[in-house]
């Protein structure tokens, strides 16, 4: 293992566990009622547009090939647009535990796309891994609703339960990060982490902007209570800001499969933030869910790259 991969894992080590916490910290800000979901997805991007602009004035300038900016635009789609804001609207309608063990998908997900775009080989330990998370997929999504008596516990009364829809979208959000993960592999390895993220919330603010002003500018931020302020200001700063700063350093050294697997240490975290702030209970259908799950990520990145230097 060389040294910039080593700093690859300890970056996406930092940044799994940061985004650990961001579905119970934004369930905490959407359950208050004042801040809509659309508005907190606007948080996160137009405030690391900004960050990441602020940063760029004190860091060395990089130009930008012109061919680039409609990559880096699509790109700004998939990682941040699709991603971010289908996942925080599918975390306002379903568990905080689901939807963090529903990003454990990613390298599965990264794996089949890396196998149509990449041309990288699919072998028997993939296939099985495939079929093992999406049983543990199936179980998490429609367990609950298949043995409805089997669990009940204080986040299904409180309306904060399982929701089949919600589990859906925050699905397809790690359907889209992992299309990023793949074909945009090339031009993260290009650019610094501010260039490339300064960019791509820029073009991720413009498209926002239109479909979500009304509802940023008319929330009512006078009667938003103090600790939705600070949750607010985690998911812009560690959940956001942080985090985007280091996922490219380790995408620079990492294949994509590596990248996703670090998704692992996202429900640990968030499991017991959820848990310990009585948002969630970790019941033994999500557990046989996880374990069904890893189990299959585990297979899949059990398969060697097609490149040997991929292997770290």
């Amino acid at each position: 293992m060389t040294k910039n991969q080593r700093y690859g894992h300890l970056a996406m080590l930092a940044a799994s566990m940061m985004w650990g916490l961001m579905s119970p910290v934004s369930k905490h800000v959407m359950d208050g009622g004042q801040v809509l979901p659309v508005v907190v997805t606007d948080v996160r991007i137009y405030g690391a547009a900004i960050l990441f602009w602020l940063t760029s004035f004190f860091t060395k300038k990089e130009k930008v090939d012109k061919k680039d900016y409609i990559r880096l635009f699509f790109a700004a789609m998939f990682a941040i647009v699709l991603n971010q804001g289908v996942f925080i609207t599918g975390v306002s309608k379903t568990s905080p535990v689901d939807a963090s063990v529903i990003t454990t998908s990613l390298p599965i997900v990264a794996m089949l796309i890396a196998a149509v775009y990449l041309k990288e080989p699919i072998t028997g330990k993939k296939a099985g891994g495939v079929a093992l998370g999406a049983a543990g997929a199936l179980l998490l999504v429609f367990g609950n609703r298949l043995m409805p008596g089997f669990v009940h516990d204080a986040a299904a009364a409180s309306g904060r339960s399982s929701d089949l829809f919600g589990d859906f979208l925050c699905f397809s959000a790690q359907c889209s990060y992992a299309i990023y993960l793949v074909i945009f592999k090339d031009l993260i390895a290009k650019y610094s982490p501010i260039t490339l993220m300064k960019w791509m919330f820029t073009f991720a603010s413009a498209v926002m902007l239109p479909f979500s002003i009304d509802d940023f500018a008319t929330t009512s931020w006078s009667s938003v209570p103090l600790d939705q302020y600070v949750s607010l200001a985690f998911v812009l700063l560690g959940g956001t800001f942080f985090c985007y700063l280091l996922v490219p350093i380790g995408q620079k050294s990492l294949r994509p499969t590596l990248v996703a697997m670090y998704n692992y240490v996202q429900p640990v975290v968030s499991t017991f933030a959820a848990v310990a702030w009585g948002m969630d209970r970790f019941n033994i259908l999500k557990v046989l869910s996880v374990i069904l799950i890893f189990s299959g990520v585990f297979l899949v990145n059990k398969s060697k790259a097609r490149n040997p230097e991929d292997n770290a």
